[in-house]
């Protein structure tokens, strides 16, 4: 009796299998294994961000502030994030970044960094969660008034951000990806919001313009002094931009690899001081902007009409620029 059991369930699930295997035939799709990958990502979409299919295209982006400083390097998840802003916040050139976080959902981002004003405007045109650590006064009155929707470490420190020991404070404060979307549950926060998605140029163009022969390889200029110099050189190969910080490479302490990007924008743009510890970048308006991609450099504009707006850039003719598929890096340079 047991093995007619056996045999009955044995030709059911061959049955199926044959079905299933008919089913497939019918509709046109090869089984193989070549297209298991292919079967396993028919559902995903493109990331509004980046242009990247991936499984999380869709989940609200996360915007988190990061350390520009020596001490802090390597930065954990810096070089998994979708898009990063880096810009300079004390006249003496120190620079802090902001990634955000889509379609990469590292296990560990840090060292995590107080909030600035001038970064709140460009969180709010992203509709992205602002996950920081304190800030200063101004940005906190901002952010307590609930114009973002915010994770404030001094507020959850051991809960949904944690200190690692061997690190002196205040470079020691890590988060992850998964706390903060944590975080997101517990307060409420909507995980999905569409935001308006950048375009993208599509990849068989992508790959004509980087196997052509002969062509001038146009690199961003050197940005910043000292240890916060930055220099982005150009990958043929990849089709990307590798980044060095500081005369080093740009490690992504997750990782092990080299920071690379598809596009680099250079945002030019005016401040003016707040206090002698601070100051304030214009960040809503308009201005030059120099776009790398491509190995080329097309010459710009951008523009942020308000707040919750979200930053657009344009070339010379008024056309809205076609990113590259892949990671943004937006370096902001002031005057």
């Amino acid at each position: 009796m047991r093995y007619k059991n056996i045999f009955i369930v044995a030709v059911i699930v061959l049955v199926v299998a044959s079905a299933g295997f008919l089913l497939a035939k019918n509709n046109g799709i090869e089984i193989g294994r070549g297209n298991m990958t292919e079967l396993e990502g028919m559902s995903w979409s493109s990331s509004d961000l980046s242009g990247e299919k991936c499984e999380k295209a869709k989940t609200r982006p996360v915007a988190v502030m990061i350390s520009g400083d020596v001490e802090t390097r390597p930065l954990s998840g810096i070089g998994e994030a979708d898009l990063v802003f880096e810009m300079p916040v004390m006249d003496n050139g120190v620079t802090r970044l902001m990634a955000v976080f889509q379609c990469r959902q590292p296990s560990e981002i840090g060292s995590v960094r107080s909030a600035r004003t001038d970064f709140i405007p460009w969180v709010q045109g992203l509709g992205a969660v602002y996950a920081h650590w304190g800030g200063e006064r101004d940005a906190l009155k901002k952010l307590n008034s609930g114009i973002v929707d915010n994770i404030d470490a001094m507020k959850y420190d051991g809960i949904y951000y944690y200190r690692k020991t061997k690190q002196r404070p205040p470079h020691n404060g890590f988060t992850s990806f998964d706390l903060v979307n944590q975080a997101n549950i517990k307060l409420g926060y909507n995980l999905e919001k569409s935001i308006v998605a950048y375009q993208h140029e599509e990849s068989e163009k992508r790959k004509a313009k980087s196997e052509k022969q002969g062509l001038e390889i146009a690199e961003p200029p050197s940005i910043y002094e000292g240890d916060f110099a930055v220099q982005w050189k150009y990958q043929p190969a990849s089709n990307t931009y590798r980044r060095w910080r500081g005369g080093k490479e740009e490690i992504d302490l997750n990782t092990s690899k080299q920071v690379e990007t598809s596009n680099v924008v250079l945002l030019k743009t005016t401040w003016s001081p707040v206090s002698k510890d601070y100051i304030n970048v214009k960040t809503i308006g308009s201005g030059e902007a120099v776009i790398y991609k491509n190995g080329e450099a097309v010459n710009g504009s951008w523009e942020k009409r308000g707040a919750a707006d979200r930053l657009m850039f344009y070339d010379s003719t008024g056309q809205e620029i076609k990113f590259v598929v892949g990671k943004i890096w937006i370096e902001t340079l002031i005057k």
